[in-house]
């Protein structure tokens, strides 16, 4: 039983696939030109008018696309940084709007876009509710298939940590943890080597619900220094929500600057006040071989600003100098400022307008 199948005839770049038959994913890659994205989209909105008529709503977790809108008046966009986990909050209100419309009426279909099909994974994963038929049952198999098959292999390592994340939060097995979280230290074991000399230049910033919070000095590592370095927050920094990381090398003859992990977490997730990642568990660093195969990072944290006991151990030695002088317009740069916030064309206040009742689309873990 395959409901799985694509009906774009060969030369198309959007590809459009049927997952279950009330749930529809149109993508198109990277490299699509504008002109020829179009083109294929009008085609994609003429089969689904004339398939559906006005009985589709499209979720866009792409970029914010205007052609796509206008096109289809019912599109809630609500998309993030390609490559990047989503928001915890956003999946959840993404996944209860497709419950919300799919059940409001059995003619009702989500059509998801998006730029690629590894954005699609928190859809095929996501136990909304248990099956009440023998069909849904179906779909469930089927959307679970399809992102064993097609999407998991394709995951970031933050992306997986969300599906895993949110399935704990979910059947039960985690708790959120709603204690405050202060970041006091980044550790970084194994020094990458990314100069020819041995040296190594790293500096983190910090992102709170993809926006910068904190930019640390730039840490001069001279070589045969391998064994870690120690990023101080001064002072601590707290924390909330959706995080990521981003480690930087900074280039001593260039000015260039290589990014040397991403990695990303939700402070709900957090049990206790050590967080470990390995090397295949930080996008980047996890496809480079100037990252060490033993290396991996350490985030230290406690409930308050004040200085973790025994800290000191961490110290860095006198090899290791710090820059503070972070006027260098990249070290400051937010390359995160002008995403799409969320706003959706539909609000979510007019998509509960379309499903009988008026269904709230809040959700909330117990």
């Amino acid at each position: 039983c395959t409901l799985s199948r694509t009906l774009m005839e060969e030369g198309y770049e959007l590809d459009l696939t049927y997952i279950t038959e009330r749930i529809i994913a149109v993508s198109f890659p990277r490299g699509c030109s504008e002109e020829i994205y179009t083109h294929n989209l009008k085609d994609v909105t003429r089969m689904l008018k004339s398939k559906h008529a006005d009985n589709y709503l499209i979720i866009n977790l792409s970029e914010r696309r205007h052609e796509l809108s206008k096109m289809n008046p019912k599109t809630l966009d609500t998309g993030w940084p390609d490559l990047h986990a989503p928001p915890l909050d956003k999946i959840c209100t993404i996944c209860k709007a497709m419950e919300s419309w799919l059940n409001a009426d059995p003619l009702h279909v989500v059509v998801i876009h998006c730029r690629v099909r590894i954005c699609w994974f928190c859809l095929f994963n996501m136990p909304l509710c248990p099956p009440q038929s023998a069909d849904q049952a179906l779909d469930r198999f089927a959307m679970r298939k399809y992102y064993d098959d097609k999407v998991s292999a394709l995951m970031t390592p933050s992306q997986k940590r969300y599906v895993w994340i949110l399935n704990s939060l979910l059947n039960g097995s985690m708790k959120i943890n709603a204690s405050p979280l202060f970041l006091h230290c980044v550790i970084i074991h194994g020094i990458p080597n990314f100069d020819t000399t041995g040296v190594c230049r790293p500096y983190i910033k910090v992102y709170q619900g993809m926006q910068a919070v904190y930019s640390s000095g730039i840490y001069h590592i001279g070589p045969g220094h391998r064994d870690h370095v120690c990023i101080t927050l001064e002072p601590a920094q707290l924390l909330k929500g959706d995080i990521m990381i981003k480690c930087y090398h900074k280039s001593d003859l260039t000015s260039e600057h290589e990014v040397i992990f991403r990695l990303q977490f939700h402070t709900g997730a957090v049990q206790g006040y050590n967080l470990m990642f390995e090397k295949e568990d930080m996008e980047t660093a996890n496809k480079d071989p100037r990252f060490p195969d033993y290396g991996k990072v350490e985030l230290l944290f406690s409930e308050g600003p004040e200085k973790i006991p025994g800290a000191n151990r961490w110290q860095n030695g006198a090899d290791v100098i710090v820059d503070y002088n972070t006027a260098d317009p990249l070290t400051r740069w937010d390359s995160y400022q002008n995403i799409c916030d969320g706003e959706g064309t539909v609000s979510l206040k007019c998509l509960c307008e379309w499903v009988a009742g008026g269904v709230s689309l809040t959700y909330t873990f117990s």
